[in-house]
Order: C-alpha cells, then sequence, then structure tokens
C-alpha cells in the first residue's frame, strides 16, 4: 500500500483511526471461548463491525505470541482476513522488531512476505543497519518508535545529548538512511506538547499514536500540533474500543466507540 493510497482512504473514509487488535483471552466475552478459535472469531467481529470506520488495523504480535503456535495462527487468520476482505485498510504489525542486519532481514520477510503486512513497527536503538532491511521493501512501511507514551520514555528518549535530545537526533539521523521516504514513526498522545518539535524534523511524514483515550492522550491537542497538510496521523486506539462491552454485543458495542472516534476526526477534518 503506498502513502497516497492511504491518504487517499482518510479522505474517503473521512477517519484517520487506527484499531488495535490487542486480544486477551482473560477480556474476550466468556461465549467466544467456546468457539474453536476464539481470538481470531473476536478479531472477524470487531473488523466486520468497524472496518468502514477505520483506516487501519494494528495488532500487537505480544498478545498472539503469548499463545504460542495457535496464536500466530490466529494472527495469520486475522491479516488474511482483512487483506482478503478489505484490501483498502492499512495493516500494521506492532511487533517493535530491530537487529542485527541479517536477523532485522528476517523480520522483515516475517512480516512483509509472509503474512503480508503493510508495515511494522521497528525499535531504532541498534542504528541504521536494523532498520534499513525493513526500509528495503517496496510500497511496504516501516514504523519506527521515536518519542513513546510510556512513563519511562523519559530514561533515554529526553535526553540531552551534546546540546539536543535523543529522540531528536534519532528523527534527524534517520531522515539520511536508505529509502527514508518509508519511514514513519510512533509518537505518543501523551506528549502533544512535543509534536510541534517532531514536525519541525519530520514535516511529510506519518505519525502514528497511540495514547488517545484510555492513556489519557487528547485527540484534539494531537490534531492541532502534530498534523499536516495530508493529515499525516494515524490515531491508535485499542482497549476503548475493542473492549467496550465483554457481554454478546461487544462487536456493535465496538462499533459505537470507533464511530465517536471517527465523528470527531471528521469535524477536525473539516
Amino acid at each position: 500500500m503506498t502513502t497516497q493510497q492511504l491518504i487517499d482512504q482518510i479522505k474517503i473514509k473521512k477517519s484517520f483511526l487506527c484499531v488495535g487488535l490487542d486480544v486477551d483471552l482473560n477480556k474476550i466475552p466468556k461465549h467466544l471461548l467456546e468457539l474453536e478459535d476464539p481470538i481470531f472469531e473476536f478479531n472477524k467481529a470487531i473488523i466486520d463491525a468497524t472496518h468502514d470506520l477505520t483506516v487501519s488495523y494494528k495488532p500487537n504480535t505480544a498478545f498472539y505470541e503469548a499463545y504460542g503456535i495457535k496464536g500466530w495462527q490466529s494472527l495469520q487468520k486475522t491479516i488474511n482476513y482483512i487483506n482478503e476482505n478489505h484490501p483498502e485498510i492499512f495493516t500494521i504489525a506492532d511487533a517493535k522488531r530491530g537487529d542485527i542486519g541479517n536477523t532485522s532481514s528476517m523480520y522483515a520477510k516475517a512480516f512483509f512476505e509472509d503474512l503480508n503486512f503493510d508495515s511494522v513497527t521497528v525499535a531504532p536503538y541498534m542504528g541504521k543497519d536494523s532498520v534499513e532491511p525493513f526500509l528495503a521493501f517496496d510500497n511496504k512501511h516501516t514504523i519506527m518508535l521515536a518519542l513513546t507514551s510510556n512513563e519511562g520514555a523519559f530514561d533515554f528518549q529526553t535526553l540531552n545529548v551534546d546540546g539536543k535530545e535523543l529522540y531528536k537526533q534519532v528523527l534527524e539521523t534517520s531522515k539520511n538512511w536508505k529509502n527514508s521516504e518509508n519511514l514513519m514513526y510512533v509518537v505518543g498522545a501523551t506528549k502533544a506538547e512535543y509534536f510541534t518539535e517532531i514536525r519541525k524534523i519530520v514535516p511529510d511524514s506519518f505519525l502514528l499514536v497511540p495514547g488517545v483515550g484510555a492513556q489519557g492522550g487528547s485527540l484534539s491537542e494531537v490534531c492541532k500540533y502534530g498534523m499536516n497538510a495530508n493529515v499525516g496521523l494515524l490515531i491508535n486506539s485499542s482497549r476503548g474500543i475493542i473492549y467496550a462491552s465483554n457481554g454478546t454485543d461487544f462487536a456493535e458495542k465496538a462499533r459505537e466507540e470507533a464511530l465517536k472516534m471517527q465523528q470527531k476526526m471528521e469535524s477536525i477534518l473539516k
């Protein structure tokens, strides 16, 4: 999926919502546990209920790896279902990979070729040769951690190094890597005041923004400081949508919450 195709979908759906498919068997409706593959059945119902309101789905791979081979099979069925039925959706493997070159090449192959995701999240700590193997894939996107929404982000990311915060140096350095036009960045919604500085460095890049809602981030603040001419934002919501209900009406309630987000986004886009 090209960046322009993603921009087109945002305009068509009047939405820049990304729904996180972080499935915990302890939280999904109990009646699904009687089915052969409760994780996939949960995801399928959420997708069927929300696909017209969102431009992206983001399974966090940890929630699938935790269940071993069955979890991976559920993930594969989920991504296949999206690709076959809703190819206009931008898919994100939230895997936070990043290792030396040949290992990163295999990670990239796993998510881009075998599972056929449009993008994957990566950690930049090991530098250029850990990220460029992901960037080598045509029409695939690498979403690099820049400034995250967790408390520990201040341990390293905002440290002053030679007069400049580390996260800014990461952003600036990454722009010089091969195929850097395929880069997107993770910026937490709870760091809204940083978006102005980030946009000075990467004015045209898409930013994946977790932390709106459950973690306290403000949609209006993020958009005020982070939006560019092509919107340039994917606002992720996971728990607030997929766990809106744990009853038999879970899909309908998920749609209601997704619709609330979409309507706010449509208003902002106007």
